[in-house]
């Protein structure tokens, strides 16, 4: 395997779309943990889910491996890795931006060794005031929660920190 092998690889599963978020890709999310290819030219795929259970997991496996039969790999496979456990650290800070400009809240960087802490308000993302409540602790998925602006009365979903 080449290094070339490698990196179009990994760049091919890393383009792959959210499909609950189509605006972020895997590697965005920071769910696309590793990829490597043998010498025989089969793609191994490591990814790991936001939460357990995340319904979106089969579609995200289906699509890696139709993205890399489309760019000529002939045998893929997807690996679940469950250890250690997903954290909205590991989303890129341009995957936070496009939440943000997709009118989802990103999630706040978690303190090193402490507890997470509460999100008290947050910035609207349609027009920026802080003026904000949450609405429900569980949004249009298990990873967000549910906010409204009391400024512009728009809700929003908030990327939980986890």
């Amino acid at each position: 395997m080449t290094v070339s092998t490698y990196a179009r690889a990994r760049a091919v599963a890393g383009t792959v779309p959210d499909p609950e978020i189509p605006v972020l890709t895997i590697e965005d999310l920071g769910i696309l943990r590793d990829v490597a290819v043998d010498d025989r030219g089969r793609v191994h795929v490591q990814i790991t889910p936001t939460y357990s259970g995340c319904p979106a997991m089969d579609a995200i496996r289906a699509d890696v491996v139709e993205a890399l039969e489309r760019e000529g790999y002939a045998a893929v496979t997807v690996e679940l890795v469950l250890s250690p456990a997903w954290t909205t650290d590991w989303m890129s800070e341009e995957g936070k931006r496009k939440l943000e400009e997709y009118g989802i809240a990103p999630p706040s960087p978690l303190p090193a060794g402490g507890p997470v802490p509460l999100s008290l308000s947050l910035r609207c993302p349609q027009c920026g005031s802080p003026d904000t409540r949450e609405l429900s602790r569980f949004g249009s998925t298990a990873c967000k929660s549910l906010w409204v602006c009391n400024v512009c009365r728009e809700p929003f979903d908030h990327f939980k920190s986890i």
